[in-house]
This record gives C-alpha cells, structure tokens and sequence, in this order.
C-alpha cells in the first residue's frame, strides 16, 4: 500500500509514467471508464474547496467508481471531537482510498500512518498540496513540452502559499529550471525553501514588481491572497489586491509565455486575461481531473 503525502514521494521516473498514463486517459477515456467499478473514494475535507475536492470525485466517477465523503468539518464526527486518527480507521472500513484536506499541516501524515487504505493528501495547511503540483507538472509538460529549462516566475501568497511550496519542491528535481519570487515583504517565500534553493545552488532572485521581470519569464504563476490564512483583517485588505495581471502587462510578456494558476482567483488576474491564448489556468483544471483518475489508478494498483 502507498499514500501521496509530499509531491517527491514519487520519482521523476514514476511522474513520467504517471503523466504517460494521464495522457492515455485524455486520449481514449472510453478506455477507462470501468477501470473502478467496485471501488469507492472517500472524500474527506475539513476545509472548503471545489476545484479539488470536485475533481477527485469527478475522477473517480469517470473510472465507474464510487464517492462518499464529508465536504465540511462541521458535518463530519470532528464537530464531536473525533481526532484525524480515529476518522481514518473508520473511512478504512467504507472505503478503498481516501483524499483528506485538512487545516493542519502534518494531518495527512497522520492519516497515513494508522490508515488500512491509501491516502492523499488534497492540501494540509500551508505545507503541501501534491495532487495540485501533479496538476501543474502535467500541464506544464503537456502545453511546454519539457519539465526543465525555464524561467517560472511565482507571484502573490509566497508565504502561506501550499500550492507554491509543493511546486518548488517537484520542480528542482529537474535541471535548469530559475525561480522568479515576486510578491510584497509581508508575503514573502519561507526562508527554508531559500535557504534549500542555495543549498542545492538553484538560481533564484526575490522581486517585489512584477512588471519588471514578465519579459523574462516562460510561466508565471499566480496565486491569491489567502484571506483564511491571515489573522488580522486589515493586512489582508492591504495586500489582496497588490498584484493584479492586466491585458496591459500582458503585453510585457513573451508570447509564448503561459499563465497558470491553482484557482480560486479572486482579483489578481484581470477576466479580459481569460481571452488570451497564453491563459492555461482552465486547461489546468481540466488536466487535474487527468492526472487524479491517473493517481488513483496508481495507487489502487490498477495503472498496469
């Protein structure tokens, strides 16, 4: 049995034949349709979501299999007390696999190690989202071409930012890639991933304007200020609309540059941008769906 807890519990090898299969999938879905019949998905979110939670259970389905689940603490036996461990042993017992996002970073560790069932982890706190990061390693691969040599520039929550984290962690296992940080001091990227980037003598920079670097970059990634994630209200009135992507930057960019992002947007990238054929933000919602059914099949040992 294996979980999907970190975004390098997989190697590139393995990613390789993951995203070989997903692209299988978009090919010939017919193909896949029966691949779960029998099985059920257990999604279990304390946290609200509807890009991931939805794709996991659209992912299961188009397998012919099964989804039960909670989409909200409130409704589910941690209203009572009920701790991560014992919820765990219990969805063991209803289901084949379970997608847990939880609040807490470590959560899904947790789960994983008294689990009779494989788990993934659909984003614990600001630590880690693998399953988004799978999401944006295909979509770069497939609209791209490569998953090395480039410059990506990251924009927005650096700090708070899981999607961010997870990402950088995937793609410095690939040769020549260059980080572009660009987000205010109080967002800042976390100094252990810094301090990891030069370590293994990555070449990064931290920017705070993002017009100065667009012409440089292959992919900007954009992110939202996490209001769920700031304690004080006003900090977050101040920052959350400090960078909004334009027609108008758009034009500071190559034009073969790609826009991605992990959704939900808020302000931060302009609806006229969805105009533009370098926006792959909803070609990379609709590349998780993919790359899931590609993980469940994996982990359910049903790949082969």
């Amino acid at each position: 049995m294996r979980h999907l807890i970190s975004p390098l519990d997989f190697t590139t090898e393995e990613l390789d034949r993951l995203f070989d299969l997903a692209a299988s999938i978009e090919r010939e879905p017919g193909r896949y349709a029966h691949v779960c019949e029998g099985r059920i998905l257990a999604t279990c979110f304390y946290e609200p979501s509807t890009r991931t939670r939805l794709s996991f259970e659209s992912a299961m389905i188009r397998l012919g299999g099964r989804v039960l689940g909670f989409s909200d603490a409130g409704s589910s036996s941690a209203a009572k007390g009920e701790s991560v461990a014992d919820t765990i042993q219990v969805i063991s017992c209803y289901a084949d696999i379970c997608a847990m996002r939880h609040p807490k970073e470590g959560a899904a560790t947790v789960a994983a190690g008294k689990s009779r069932i494989p788990v993934i982890n659909a984003g614990d706190g600001g630590h880690h989202h693998p399953t988004q990061t799978l999401t944006d390693l295909l979509t770069i691969r497939n609209l791209k071409g490569r998953l090395e040599h480039f410059t990506i520039g990251l924009c927005g929550d650096l700090k708070f930012g899981r999607t961010v984290h997870s990402l950088i962690h995937a793609l410095v296992r690939y040769p020549g890639i260059r980080f572009l940080f660009i987000s205010p001091e109080e967002l800042r990227i976390p100094d252990y991933i810094t301090e990891m980037l030069r370590e293994k003598d990555i070449p990064f920079e931290e920017v705070i304007r993002l017009d100065d670097v667009l012409p440089q970059l292959d992919l900007l990634y954009m992110t939202r200020v996490q209001k769920e994630r700031f304690f004080n209200e006003e900090d977050y009135v101040r920052l959350k609309d400090f960078y909004i992507l334009t027609p108008e930057k758009m034009k500071l960019a190559r034009e073969d540059m790609l826009v991605l992002h992990p959704l939900p947007r808020v302000n931060e990238i302009d609806v006229e941008v969805d105009h533009d054929p370098r926006a792959a933000y909803f070609r990379q919602a609709q590349y998780g769906v993919y790359v899931r059914m590609a993980l469940i099949m994996t982990l359910l040992g049903l790949a082969d």
